[in-house]
């Protein structure tokens, strides 16, 4: 993602020879002094320990219940674990580095370290949020479809995953031939994408990157949650208790997931272009590190939504750490598909029954007259007949909610 960059130029640098300043010199090819103190770095430093270590531990855990309990295999916890994966990766290969260089007050592993790194992270940053709107679509795609999601379907998941992985390829490959470049960001400790040099070249990819990797992926969330919420909103009264709450559960866990995502991105888009359109010196170090430090935040708080909002990892966290056999969740799952076979074949059955009476029969007719049949006292035929309209609206929308099947 976008990640503060510091451009230097040797005519800003008041000294040279240090060891700080060597590590510029091979890491941008000019020089700098450092920009934060001695216990700005080691405060740094203590955070990026923490997200490092936290966020590979419980990375690492969401991949192994994925690899541990067949109930987690579903099309739509494969994407998660992509997440998943994306996040630990930058545990791997990013966070080690860059606390490494703070402990140190300096970039350690010279230019094409950093130009490594900025790739990584930025790589890696982009799947993440990609993956979160090609899961926030799916899930509004299935919901809505007229047919019951398969639960051993993949092609659509596998194609998302490999979208989003592509997707993110094909806008951070530029700085590496020549549009834009990675340099070294705010306190000289970690790399990424230079946003602060003000030059058609590079300020054309910021605001391509910001437009296409930050503010459409936005977007299309917004949009796939709102009808989502909308949809659910409209059966909530005639939908059972059980699916309702499955239902809002999932909505939950999906939507928080969103919100910290870019409660820990956003102030690092609008970081980014503060520095970029901005006067030279608006930002300070302090201000420059601190959405970066947010943004590798977000590869802690993922993990947690999974495992503490999803009922089934949750489940099967409790029993890996029991060492004990996961309780299936088969009451909801057979609830779910046998209710809408059930109601089909109670239609077509109430609907044969009463052909001869009709001659051009229709679904509204066949359950109002299915519902007059079932009382015994005109009073209550009359009543059933009086509510049978809302219910025939209500209930197709009932039938592409309820039922998908994680």
């Amino acid at each position: 993602m976008i990640v503060c960059n510091v451009s230097l130029s040797c005519a800003h640098c008041p000294g040279e020879g240090t060891a700080a300043n060597d590590a510029y010199a091979q890491a941008s090819g000019s020089l700098a002094t450092p920009t934060l103190s001695q216990r700005g770095h080691l405060v740094v430093a203590v955070c990026l320990g923490f997200i490092g270590t936290v966020g590979f531990l419980s990375n690492f855990l969401v991949l192994a219940l994925f690899c541990r309990y067949r109930a987690l295999r579903t099309p739509m916890n494969l994407m998660l674990v992509s997440i998943s994966a994306s996040d630990l990766l930058v545990s791997v290969l990013g966070t080690p580095f860059s606390f490494a260089a703070s402990t140190q007050g300096r970039w350690l592993i010279g230019r094409a370290g950093c130009v490594w790194y900025g790739f990584v992270n930025a790589c890696l940053g982009i799947v993440s949020l990609i993956s979160l709107a090609v899961l926030s679509y799916e899930r509004y795609c299935t919901m809505v479809s007229s047919t019951i999601a398969s639960n051993r379907d993949y092609r659509p998941v596998l194609g998302g995953i490999c979208f989003s992985w592509f997707y993110s390829l094909a806008w951070t490959v530029p700085p590496l031939l020549g549009w834009s470049r990675y340099g070294p960001e705010g306190p000289g400790t970690t790399c990424s994408v230079d946003w602060r040099t003000q030059t058609p070249n590079n300020i054309s990819y910021i605001v391509c990157l910001f437009t296409f990797c930050l503010l459409l992926p936005f977007f299309v969330i917004l949009y796939s949650y709102g009808k989502l919420l909308h949809t659910i909103r409209q059966v909530r009264r005639v939908s059972s208790t059980v699916t309702r709450r499955r239902e809002h559960r999932v909505l939950v866990m999906v939507v928080a997931m969103v919100v910290c995502y870019l409660i820990c991105w956003l102030p690092y888009g609008v970081t980014a272009l503060l520095a970029t359109f901005g006067p030279p010196n608006l930002l300070t170090p302090e201000a420059t590190i601190t959405p970066s430090l947010l943004a590798k935040f977000s590869t802690v708080i993922n993990p947690f939504i999974y495992i503490f909002m999803n009922k089934q990892f949750y489940r099967c966290f409790r029993a890996f750490l029991n060492c004990s056999t996961p309780k299936r969740d088969s009451t909801v799952r057979t609830f779910t598909r046998i209710s809408l076979r059930a109601l089909r074949q109670d239609q077509q059955q109430k609907g044969s029954a009463l052909a001869p009476s009709s001659a051009r029969p229709t679904p509204n007719s066949i359950h109002e007259s299915s519902l007059k049949g079932s009382h015994s006292t005109p009073s209550n035929g009359g009543a059933a007949a009086a509510k049978s309209p809302a219910a025939n609206r209500s209930k197709p929308k009932l039938i592409l909610v309820a039922h998908y099947r994680e």
